[in-house]
């Protein structure tokens, strides 16, 4: 998803430049079908092979034959309410070890790991192929709104990956989390807004890990996968415009 792990959507190809870009034309399309009123596409979908994987507005996924468009296979939860509004998200990220593969995205605020070749979840991944982003922020999770707007990124095994969040209060913080790619489970957590020990701690009111949320990565993050480290741009704290019940740094 974006071109590379550094997510700088550039590429050094030659055949289509300047000169010849007019001459393009449409080879084929594809429609999920499941567009609304005031529904948009902001989706980067990815190549892998001969296999193109997108996403629709209502988070939908669909494996297509990136020559022809013809459809491979789609999935779309059944359990889960139509997503209404706003963007949706991005994309969706990939992962292969070689001997499998898995397709990443989110539905709502579920994170699947689909078979790549197949598009159903798999089983071994968290709760039957799916983990609920709400989840493990000291929190009641039915109080919380979480999800992704873009796929983070993939660091041998583990994906990384921000949030989506409400921007008043209440709100989820921002955790950034390493997810296992294989189990589901999280293998790292980073606190945007730090807890006591933390650096940056007294730097915020007392105890506002407790109630303040936002500080999150919504627009996505670059990896420099050669020496392990990736960047991670955040939103305000919660409320977003208004800053009366902040001072933190």
């Amino acid at each position: 998803y974006g071109g590379n792990p550094e997510v700088n959507r550039y590429s050094a190809l030659k055949q289509i430049n300047r000169s010849n870009v007019k001459n393009l034309a449409v080879a084929w399309t594809f429609d999920f079908e499941d567009s609304f009123p005031g529904s948009q596409i902001q989706a980067t979908p990815i190549v892998i092979g001969n296999v193109l994987y997108a996403i629709s507005p209502r988070s939908r996924v669909a494996a297509l034959e990136a020559d022809t468009g013809k459809l491979i296979w789609k999935f779309g939860p059944v359990d889960a309410p139509t997503r209404r509004g706003g963007s949706g998200t991005r994309g969706v990220n990939y992962w292969s070890d070689g001997k499998e593969a898995r397709v990443f995205a989110v539905y709502q605020q579920y994170l699947y790991a689909l078979d790549a070749k197949t598009g159903k979840p798999i089983p071994g991944f968290g709760d039957n192929g799916k983990i609920d982003l709400r989840q493990g922020f000291g929190r009641p999770p039915e109080t919380l709104s979480v999800s992704l707007s873009t796929p983070g990124v993939v660091y041998k095994d583990l994906l990384i990956i921000g949030s989506i969040v409400a921007e008043d209060l209440p709100s989820a913080p921002g955790d950034i989390r390493a997810i296992d790619v294989r189990t589901g489970k999280v293998c790292w957590t980073f606190h945007t807004i730090p807890r006591p020990g933390e650096f940056g701690y007294d730097t915020w009111p007392p105890e506002a890990w407790k109630h303040t949320g936002g500080a999150n990565d919504w627009a996505g993050m670059s990896l420099d996968e050669y020496r392990g480290l990736v960047f991670v741009p955040t939103g305000s704290a919660a409320f977003d415009f208004y800053a009366g019940d902040r001072h933190g740094d």
